[in-house]
């Protein structure tokens, strides 16, 4: 097996990558209005509940018709998937792997129309929407290969008289609920990293993207995933989501979402349901409020691009997303002044257009939300550049800078989830660090500086999961920057990293005297 490389990016400036996506693009708007059905073990479901997925871009547009689930289908998708579990988890390592490289195969020959789809239904921009693809492929071929190295014969001390072996068996059945706003690359990532483990998977995806997730199903049937290894359960979170986490069956719950559906998960699982025989794993990703630091020595170009690129890209709706950029008192106007420039040269649009920079958010309710932060950053800070909607049929909203925040606003503390970034002003470098660390997230940061002596006394002190020095605080790579937060950011999961199948299984210890 070849060792584990990381799907390049499309380079867009080729013609040949250009009309290639255009084609993908025109394949996929023959598809849209279609219905998708609830899968549960292999069958397909229709039901009278329905719920339209639509183009963010242009509100008149339908992605599709997704049939939602009741309680009556969450239990059926449970049963189902408990059942599956008994012959799933008697599959070797090295052939549940096998299904992931398939799928990976897949995917990749079909790269641009996925990419497509995430450019119609979730509004991500072309290079946006192609890494989001690149991500899910990675995450496929980097956790098979983990599972195969897992299965390996792991490093004991040898005793005289005695073999001992330790393996790593699967938990049971898990409910999977993804995001939005990574709806393919993180769906993918969660739900393979548990049937790769031999576990059986309900998968509820999130209700905006419930296309992009049928669509993976039909890729895992084509892969050769058993019937039931895998569930299509969309529906309501409140009513579908909330019977699954609470269900004595379910074993683990892997999440990424906000902070708020995260707690009352962690809160729920934690209560023992009658015949629950097992503590359930949480295993949460819920977050961020994330900053770049900014010293006087710094690359101020460098930095104003780092925090540009952070805070706006797929319109700031990204968990690592830089939403606070704390600058060094001596060098504050100056990256302000930078940023500001660079985000009034911004273009927003829709995502079917190649060059835009910013797309839609998601749908109302995001729209509304990050609206009325923008009011509230209206009192809280000095607007230097957009603070209002944008033109078009769609979601959109301009790239929004508020200067003069004081470390303890609202628009400073509360994960506002679209393109709206606070600019704070330090005292010097310890104070920029102090305020870094002031909320109650712990997810991503950057250090834009110099100073060999700084650095390292952010390498210390900075307290996030991922920390990024002189670039910028989003794009993770899968088993390069291993990905997750600390505090209320989530349980630090550490997804695309080697630790993180060992949350989906369970090490036992078999020892035999000779």
């Amino acid at each position: 097996m070849i060792e584990f490389r990381n799907e390049p990016f499309t380079d867009f400036s080729k013609e040949e990558n250009r009309s290639a996506f255009e084609a993908a693009l025109k394949k996929v708007r023959a598809e849209l209005g279609k219905e998708y059905d609830i899968i549960i073990g292999g069958k397909h479901i229709k039901t009278d509940q329905k719920i339209k997925s639509i183009n963010p871009s242009d509100l008149d547009e339908v992605i599709g018709v997704v049939s939602e689930a009741d309680t009556e289908l969450a239990e059926k998708a449970m049963q189902t998937a408990v059942k599956a579990f008994e012959s799933w988890k008697a599959v070797s390592p090295a052939a549940r792997a096998r299904v992931l490289f398939k799928a990976s195969a897949i995917m990749r020959r079909r790269k641009h129309e996925f990419s497509s789809w995430l450019v119609l239904e979730a509004g991500k921009s072309w290079p946006e929407a192609d890494a989001d693809t690149a991500e899910a492929i990675d995450f496929m071929e980097f956790y098979g290969r983990e599972m195969i190295r897992l299965s390996e014969r792991q490093p004991l001390t040898r005793i005289p008289g005695e073999d001992n072996e330790l393996t790593y068996i699967p938990l049971g059945v898990g409910v999977v609920i993804p995001p939005w706003n990574f709806p393919l690359a993180i769906m993918v990532g969660m739900t393979t990293a548990a049937l790769v483990s031999g576990n059986t998977v309900v998968l509820k995806p999130a209700s905006p993207t419930n296309v992009i997730a049928a669509k993976f199903m039909e890729i895992l049937y084509d892969a050769g995933l058993p019937d039931g290894v895998v569930n299509y359960v969309p529906g309501p979170g409140a009513e579908v989501g909330e019977y699954l986490v609470k269900h004595p069956l379910t074993r683990f719950i892997s999440f990424t979402g906000s902070r708020a559906v995260g707690l009352r998960i962690n809160e729920q699982a934690a209560k023992t349901a009658p015949g629950q025989k097992w503590i359930k794993r949480v295993i949460a990703e819920m977050g961020g409020k994330d900053s770049i630091v900014v010293d006087a020595d710094a690359d101020l170009e460098l930095a104003a691009d780092s925090i540009v690129k952070s805070a706006f890209g797929f319109s700031g709706q990204k968990c690592s997303a830089c939403s606070r950029a704390i600058i060094h008192q001596d060098v504050y106007d100056e990256v302000l002044n930078k940023v500001v420039e660079k985000t009034k040269q911004l273009k927003v649009g829709e995502a079917k257009s190649l060059g835009i920079d910013l797309g839609p958010v998601i749908d109302d309710k995001a729209y509304n939300k990050i609206l009325e932060y923008i009011e509230i950053g209206k009192k809280e800070g000095r607007l230097m550049t957009g603070g209002d909607k944008a033109k078009g049929n769609g979601y959109f909203i301009q790239p929004t800078i508020f200067a003069d925040v004081a470390p303890d606003a609202r628009i400073s503390q509360e994960e506002i989830f679209g393109p709206v970034v606070a600019f704070i002003k330090a005292n010097d470098f310890d104070h920029a660090l102090e305020i870094a660390n002031n909320t109650e997230y712990g997810l991503t940061g950057a250090v834009i500086a110099r100073d060999r002596a700084k650095l390292e006394k952010a390498r210390q002190e900075f307290h996030v999961g991922n920390l990024y020095f002189n670039r910028k605080c989003t794009g993770a790579l899968v088993g390069v920057h291993p990905f997750g937060g600390f505090n209320m950011s989530g349980t630090d999961s550490k997804a695309g990293g080697r630790d993180y199948l060992l949350l989906f299984t369970q090490a036992k210890l078999v020892s035999e005297q000779l």
